[in-house]
């Protein structure tokens, strides 16, 4: 848990906090009966930590595409950004700016995901229309597929690549010659192009709470076709606290804990409303591992590959299976060399799987939790 500032007020964040999460998978450990002693991450019980970047910023308000507040500086900090978690009040007991309503008075939680959403958007569109007077008026631009090249070219910096574009023209419905299109056009192809190269999870955070279920039932029914997962960051970060002085045994993710010492009635008592209220009742737990993994796994499609040798499982220091990568969903075994070392890819003679001890070649399609060994000249 990171040592940052947390309070109940607005901007409590004003610069961007940097840091590690950690997705969960089943490690392949067990499968070698061996126990793992991971570089980075760690293991617990068989579930291996592997570790992604985090970085958490500022909440926007309302005009920050057109640089109201700090809203460029926000919004600039989204740029290196490969997915979003929109982390909503979902008890509807805040306002806009973060602040606590007055006793009695609710806000929809709706109105936070649309607002994001217009403003994510504008932002996208506010960036695309200052490249898109130059080089609209380029003849090249006159077919689709110019169309994807230019604009990834433009927007390297928001890592969109052509793929990106592609998939945004084959989704909807556009004229085949781009220079012709309105503006209600190119605000569609920007937001559309927001919500492919940087998809977004809502994290439906204090679940918990009064109104908390009804709010996110509701909020469900509203948005059918984005991804919404309850949680309770407050219950995690207790649990989590208690696992650090070791005062219970809890794996992140994990629907139950095991107490291991002493409690007095104060923790008893907050721990078993925790267990009722939120790990019995949720099936996702507190729900903030299950946001990690599924911005990591769903929406960004990475698959978690070890590197395992077919006759040894130890490296060089004597560490077993020490290392777990994350790679895109349809990486091949020579991805797969070039990522570890460009000398590995270069050199490739084949893979080897460390399950089958089969030989692989390069254009082998990788799937999660393999585990492979590189072989080269």
């Amino acid at each position: 848990m990171a040592d940052v500032a947390i309070a109940p007020h607005p901007f409590t964040t004003i610069k961007p906090n940097h840091g590690v999460g950690y997705v969960k998978i089943e490690c392949i450990d067990r499968e070698f009966n061996v126990q793992c002693t991971p570089n980075h991450g760690f293991c617990i019980k068989g579930k291996r930590f592997v570790p992604i970047q985090l970085m958490d910023v500022a909440g926007l308000v309302p005009g920050a595409s057109e640089g109201k507040g700090l809203g460029n500086k926000f919004l600039d900090d989204l740029r290196e950004a490969d997915a979003f978690i929109h982390i909503v009040d979902i008890s509807g007991k805040t306002d806009s700016e973060g602040k606590t309503l007055p006793h009695g008075e609710n806000r929809n939680p709706a109105d936070d995901i649309i607002f994001l959403e217009e403003e994510l958007n504008r932002w996208y569109h506010g960036i695309f229309m200052k490249a898109w007077k130059s080089f609209s008026k380029n003849a090249e631009v006159g077919s689709r597929e110019n169309l994807a090249r230019l604009v990834a070219k433009q927007f390297s910096g928001l890592k969109i690549k052509e793929d990106d574009v592609r998939t945004v023209l084959k989704n909807t419905t556009f004229k085949d010659n781009p220079a012709s299109w309105t503006d209600n056009d190119l605000m569609r192809f920007s937001s559309e192009l927001r919500r492919i190269s940087k998809p977004m999870i809502i994290a439906a955070n204090k679940i918990d709470a009064t109104n908390g279920d009804k709010n996110y039932s509701k909020l469900k029914s509203d948005f059918p076709n984005m991804a919404i997962i309850p949680c309770s960051a407050d219950s995690e970060l207790a649990l989590r606290e208690a696992t650090r002085k070791n005062l219970i045994d809890y794996v992140p993710g994990e629907r139950d804990f095991k107490v291991k010492s002493e409690l007095g009635e104060g923790q008893k008592n907050a721990l078993d409303l925790i267990r009722k209220n939120v790990l019995e009742k949720f099936s996702h737990g507190t729900g903030v591992q299950e946001i990690l993994n599924e911005a990591v796994f769903e929406l960004l499609k990475y698959i978690a590959i070890f590197p395992a040798g077919a006759k040894k499982l130890k490296d060089s220091k004597g560490n077993t299976l020490p290392d777990c990568f994350l790679l895109p969903q349809g990486s091949t075994a020579l991805d797969f060399a070039y990522f570890l070392h460009t000398d590995f890819g270069k050199n490739f003679v084949k893979a080897i799987d460390a399950r089958t001890k089969r030989a692989l070649g390069k254009d082998h399609e990788l799937k999660n939790r393999d585990a492979l060994e590189i072989v080269t000249k």
